[in-house]
């Protein structure tokens, strides 16, 4: 009983926590919904335990808590996935604005050096 108070409480905070960054404009709509239904979908299942068990059955695992444990690493690959994948591409976009930059830099360095002259 007290782990699913402290669950919901959890859970609460963590939707507000999505609400608050999406009003600030940190997360795009597609973020906020996919996060509120995945605390939605934790808060259920902290309140009734046996939705896990419903979906070890499902799942054709033997215990509730292994079929949490199992869909939680396919979701926390998933997400190291993504982050990669985001961390890859900002790395690329930060390496061209550099280069951009450089090279306006060097053309302005060259045309400010033959102006002096």
């Amino acid at each position: 009983m007290i782990i699913q108070i402290l669950i919901t409480l959890f859970v609460l905070f963590a939707l507000s926590r999505v609400v608050i960054r999406f009003r600030a404009g940190e997360m795009t709509p597609r973020e906020c919904l996919f996060w509120f239904f995945f605390w939605v979908v934790v808060g259920g299942v902290g309140v009734y335990p046996n939705v896990a068990s419903w979906l070890a059955i499902a799942l054709g695992v033997g215990r509730g808590a292994d079929a949490i444990v199992y869909v939680a690493l396919l979701a926390i690959f998933y997400i190291l996935f993504r982050i990669f994948t985001r961390i890859e591409r900002i790395e690329r976009n930060i390496t061209a604005l550099v280069r951009e930059i450089a090279l306006r830099d060097a053309r302005h360095g060259h045309d400010h050096e033959q102006a002096k002259k």
